[in-house]
């Protein structure tokens, strides 16, 4: 739209643009997709984690590092928001895209991995009388699952929102939680299958193939 501004001796006029109205929400909707999209996948997270399940109850060994795992995962994403809107930098849309499908891959793993624990499945670590021990669906490859699809999702977070200062010191704060879990979880598991949990242990690794 052209708006008319003062006069010229000519008895002419100045002319000047305006912005379309469209173009600037474009510009906001394009700004606002990263903050909406990391907070949609903690959301979908969140729903999937807390839905009612039919599980067996067991005897719970600790609650802290569920609390570790949660505010952690709250500070990496505010911060990851945060350096975001501070840095104002345009979207790269190839890393955009691998952070979706790094968010989606976490989702989907976590899936596989509920699914095959099936009633067994807890938040905890939590061990039942009558234990099975799992080993289908992804806990072929890997003995934790769940925490691998942690980290995809704490990537996608860095990455969506290009956020790379998050992602230094997002190890900070999340590894020493994650150690923590995994010992944790690995001293019970032992203590209830013993051998076969070994057996287990020298075959697959905890996290990260080839590293973990």
């Amino acid at each position: 739209m052209l708006l008319c501004s003062g006069t010229l001796a000519g008895g002419g006029y100045t002319l000047f643009s305006s912005p379309r109205p469209e173009i600037k929400e474009m510009k906001y909707f394009v700004f606002a997709l990263p903050i909406v999209s990391v907070l949609g996948l903690s959301a979908a997270r969140m729903a999937e984690l807390g839905a009612r399940r039919d599980i067996i109850h067991g005897v719970i060994r600790e609650h802290l590092t569920l609390r570790l795992f949660l505010s952690t995962g709250l500070v990496i994403l505010l911060a990851a928001i945060v350096e975001y809107i501070v840095r104002d930098q345009p979207i790269s849309w190839p890393l955009f895209a691998a952070g979706w499908i790094s968010g989606l891959v976490s989702f989907y793993i976590r899936r596989r991995a509920i699914a095959s624990l099936g009633r067994f499945w807890s938040l905890h670590v939590e061990i039942r009388e009558n234990h099975v021990f799992v080993r289908s669906g992804p806990f072929r490859f890997l003995r934790h699952p769940v925490y691998f699809s942690m980290i995809l999702e704490l990537l996608a977070f860095v990455l969506i929102c290009q956020a790379w200062s998050t992602g230094l010191f997002a190890p900070v704060l999340f590894i020493p939680a994650l150690i923590l879990r995994v010992r944790i979880e690995e001293a019970a598991l032992l203590d209830k299958f013993g051998n076969d949990y070994r057996r287990y242990q020298q075959s697959t690794p905890a996290i990260i193939p080839g590293l973990w």
